[in-house]
């Protein structure tokens, strides 16, 4: 068994439901890189982009991503769908007591779930909905290298929460 398990994918595709579940399971802690930040800095990531731009974002991320990386403790942690794509993270997904997990989801399925509460997400809340997919379709194609570091691939369409927790767990026992 592993000490970190890096939860990667698009937004929506279930990180931190799937990787809250684990940990449950696991009976370890369970982070969510994104809350993180958000403490840290005690502003809301939109707030951050607004007033401190992306690059300070993608500084903070990567600071803090690899702070948790080098640390000794075991635990689930959820990146944000970006993180991995940025100031080399992707190349810590995986290494001593460290792996990872890419839940892959379909443009439909991601385009389905984000529709619902893309006012939550500032990258997204001012897209139309014809602009929606194409956005999701694009940012799959340049972030997909990226994803498919981590050790495992996923498919999380068409399954439960609790089906993707326990094909995960099964990958990691």
């Amino acid at each position: 068994m592993v000490d970190k398990i890096f939860i990667v994918g698009y937004m929506g595709s279930g990180k931190t439901v799937i990787g809250n579940l684990i940990a449950q399971k696991l009976k370890i802690p369970f982070y969510d890189l994104d809350n993180l930040i958000e403490k840290r800095l005690e502003m809301s990531i939109s707030e951050i982009f607004q007033q401190k731009g992306e690059i300070y974002f993608r500084k903070v991320e990567h600071q803090i991503f690899t702070e948790l990386a080098e640390n000794d403790a075991a635990f689930v942690l959820s990146l944000g769908g970006g993180t991995p794509c940025y100031a080399n993270n992707h190349l810590l997904l995986s290494g001593k007591n460290r792996t990872s997990v890419y839940l892959n989801a379909s443009i439909d399925i991601l385009s389905d779930r984000l529709l619902l509460d893309r006012t939550f997400r500032s990258l997204i809340a001012d897209l139309s909905s014809e602009e929606f997919k194409e956005y999701i379709a694009k940012h799959l194609f340049d972030r997909s290298f990226f994803y498919n570091q981590a050790v495992y691939k996923v498919k999380v369409n068409d399954k439960t929460p609790d089906e993707v927790t326990d094909e995960v767990i099964a990958l990691l026992t």
